[in-house]
């Protein structure tokens, strides 16, 4: 790994992980290329932010849960290749269920340069701190349809403070949302804006 790059849990005290590309449980049905261990890595510009961000959180009696940070590049080609196979339905209902599998690129939850790819990019979710559950966000981890939108109609009052909530933490630490998914932000001041590195997660 470089040298500028760092375990999220190494530096982010109180944060959770599960790093859902290094498992079963994603939108492919399987371990992606890239991902050998079940850890978050980021940029330590990223985990700085994200030490303040879970400072935030526990402010409002939330804690941070990350899905995905760094995605090598490898992951993004691999992504590419799985969207051009015969669909076999096995996580479409879950992931992706009004579109086909190639308009997952077309409609923008997919990109083939992938800002996780920079280093500052992250993939979360709250969590209650008194119970450990997740908050309820009316919708999962890349369920790529228009209720994962910022402002999305069809959710909770509930769902939507939770959202609103995850929002309002991210961009006073120096975030930006990503208005197709709920969960997506991105460093407003990422130390590498224009390289795409490919080292695995391991």
């Amino acid at each position: 790994m470089r040298d500028d790059f760092a375990y999220v849990d190494e530096v982010v005290s109180g944060v959770r992980w599960d790093a859902k590309y290094a498992t079963w449980d994603n939108f492919t049905g399987k371990p992606v290329d890239g991902y050998l261990t079940n850890r978050i890595v980021g940029t330590k510009a990223l985990c700085a932010a994200l030490q303040s961000a879970q400072e935030k959180a526990e402010s409002l009696d939330f804690g941070l849960l990350l899905w995905d940070g760094y995605r090598p590049q490898r992951a993004v080609d691999c992504f590419l290749r799985w969207s051009r196979l015969a669909e076999d339905g096995r996580t479409k209902r879950r992931h992706y269920p009004h579109i086909d599998r190639a308009a997952m690129f077309a409609n923008g939850y997919v990109a083939a340069k992938s800002g996780h790819s920079r280093g500052s990019t992250v993939d979360l979710t709250l969590y209650h701190l008194a119970t450990g559950e997740l908050a309820d966000m009316g919708g999962d981890h890349d369920l790529m349809d228009p209720v994962s939108h910022h402002g999305a109609s069809g959710i909770t009052r509930d769902e939507t403070r939770n959202r609103q909530h995850l929002r309002f933490i991210m961009e006073a630490c120096g975030f930006s949302a990503y208005e197709s998914e709920w969960w997506h932000y991105t460093m407003n001041d990422e130390p590498y804006p224009d390289t795409y590195f490919d080292f695995p997660i391991s």
